[in-house]
């Protein structure tokens, strides 16, 4: 099945952006997870996983709602929670609602975790991307960020 409609090939300052987002888009997850590992003992995906679950009323959300904001699968989530679970730091039970469905709650000591891995984190956010930035900079980038995070939440 072919598409009639013709390509719209990047022009202009497109590529040029495009390659650097990619690149950005590459490596910053790397930095990060090297330096949560090396400092805190943690992947970047577990740090997400534990933030995410803080800023949440109760500390508390469910599973498949939890993969969708950190991005990651249903399946490799219920690894990453059954890792931290292990570690005390996350608790897995039934949604009262939705039998089938989970709910992923952060722990005291989970929290405790991330008090202690945050600094090191945002240290580190801050040396890799906002340094480098103006506050110009940082107001241009949370406006686009804003356009781009709805059409990717959705298209999942």
């Amino acid at each position: 099945m072919t598409d009639a409609s013709p390509v719209r090939w990047l022009t202009g300052a497109e590529p040029e952006a495009w390659i650097n987002l990619a690149q950005v888009l590459m490596m910053l997850p790397t930095a990060l997870d090297q330096q949560l590992r090396q400092d805190a003992g943690i992947p970047h995906a577990y740090y997400q996983i534990l933030a995410t679950l803080s800023a949440e009323p109760g500390r508390a959300m469910r599973m498949t709602r939890l993969a969708r904001l950190t991005g990651t699968t249903t399946t490799r989530l219920s690894h990453a929670v059954s890792n931290l679970e292990q570690r005390g730091w996350v608790l897995r039970q039934a949604c009262p609602s939705d039998k089938r469905g989970q709910i992923a709650q952060l722990t005291e000591a989970g929290m405790a975790a991330l008090r202690a891995a945050a600094p090191g984190h945002v240290a580190e956010v801050r040396r890799l991307v906002f340094d480098h930035l103006t506050a110009e900079d940082v107001a241009r980038l949370r406006d686009i960020t804003a356009k781009l995070v709805p059409p990717l939440t959705n298209s999942k």
